[in-house]
């Protein structure tokens, strides 16, 4: 078995309401998925985190060096490629491209084996998570305490136990968002925070220290990702466990923070960090620095299905219970695409997502869908 080709599926969507995180707007859902094809026709699937044309552009330039290499050669394979443009970049564009090609790798070694990519990881010791609801982005012409709290009101009446509102606009409006959002949805439901890094250190501290009596799980992304030392300062300076990693690409963007504790749980998201050989890695510093890792969701239901895939094998810490099992992210934003690129969607019930068991990443890609939602020339 050879790579015959590797093709890219860019996928587009004009929102009916643009909204906005601290650090982006959003006017377009796009994603890109990557499709690596072998000679005996079998089919691996991959999703990159980022900009859909950029990512798309650095893959067709690592596909020269796939074709008419031996699929299952993950390793090899992912040093080659992260070896081709590593004078370029070891982080960003260079790395969430690769993630997309090594998804696709491990799902098709999955599928010539005929078990879950988690059982090549070592195996499953979990068969579902608890999914947190991810939302409560600011959109315009709303006001926006009301807003969020009658959104998250909906997640619990769907039945999510925890939910992530976004933060880091105003910190005094910031705070009555919290303040309603915990109202809104009792005492007992999981609440997080995220400010995708619009805060300064000051900024940070004041709403850590607020925001605490709300029962908030934990603070993410409360300053610039560059910043390690301001990260350590948040950390340092308010009660609430500080989270971050998404915009950390790779094992050695992840070093330093793990190795000085900069962040309480890191979150790698597989379709940035570098796919699943490269999360791997990663999960075994966190252990080793003893930092609790909880993946970061960003994409349509490949990206969920790679995700479940590692949240299936990801062992516990310590070995014979888990204090906080790990939980998944789960996207509730407008994307219609998000679910139709599969052909069996995967859901919540009750705030609990099962994790598939097929082969490879146990997911099967409608091609219509991909069709429907082919990004046009723009």
């Amino acid at each position: 078995m050879k790579v015959q080709s590797v093709r890219t599926h860019l996928l587009d969507y004009a929102l009916d309401t643009p909204f906005e995180s601290a650090s982006m707007q959003f006017s377009r859902r796009q994603h890109c998925l990557v499709e690596v094809i072998c000679d005996d026709g079998t089919v691996g699937w991959g999703e990159c985190l980022g900009p859909a044309k950029l990512n798309a552009a650095v893959v067709a330039a690592y596909a020269q060096s796939l074709v008419g290499q031996d699929p299952l050669q993950t390793e090899r394979l992912w040093l080659t490629l992260y070896n081709q443009l590593r004078d370029q970049g070891q982080r960003g564009l260079t790395v969430t491209a690769l993630s997309g090609i090594d998804i696709a790798l491990w799902d098709i070694k999955g599928k010539h084996f005929g078990v879950p990519i988690s059982t090549l990881l070592g195996g499953r010791v979990r068969e579902s998570v608890s999914a947190y609801a991810t939302g409560s982005f600011r959109r315009d012409g709303v006001d926006r305490v009301s807003d969020v709290a009658e959104e998250v009101a909906g997640y619990r009446h769907e039945g999510f136990h925890a939910v992530k509102v976004k933060i880091g606009f105003d910190v005094e409006e910031d705070l009555a968002v919290i303040a309603a959002v915990r109202e809104a949805i009792g005492p007992d439901m999981r609440l997080m925070i995220d400010a995708n890094h619009g805060y300064d250190v000051l900024e940070a501290v004041e709403v850590g220290k607020r925001a605490a009596q709300w029962g908030v799980d934990w603070f993410e992304e409360p300053v610039l990702p560059e910043q390690l030392s301001a990260y350590r300062a948040v950390k340092s300076g308010q009660p609430i466990p500080v989270a971050g990693g998404e915009t950390w690409h790779g094992r050695y963007a992840m070093q330093a923070p793990l190795e000085t504790r900069a962040v309480d749980i890191v979150q790698p998201d597989i379709c940035g960090v570098g796919g699943f050989t490269e999360i791997r890695r990663v999960a075994d510093m966190a252990d080793l620095h003893g930092v609790r890792l909880i993946p970061h969701v960003w994409g349509t239901a490949v990206c969920i299905a790679a995700s479940l895939q590692f949240m299936a094998a990801l062992l516990p810490n310590p070995p014979r219970r888990e204090p906080r099992p790990p939980i998944l992210e789960f996207d509730r934003t407008e994307n219609p695409f998000r679910q139709a690129v599969v052909k069996t969607p995967i859901e919540h019930h009750q705030g609990i997502v099962q994790i598939p068991d097929g082969p490879g990443l146990g997911i099967e890609i409608d091609r219509q869908a991909l069709e429907t939602y082919a990004m046009k020339e723009m």
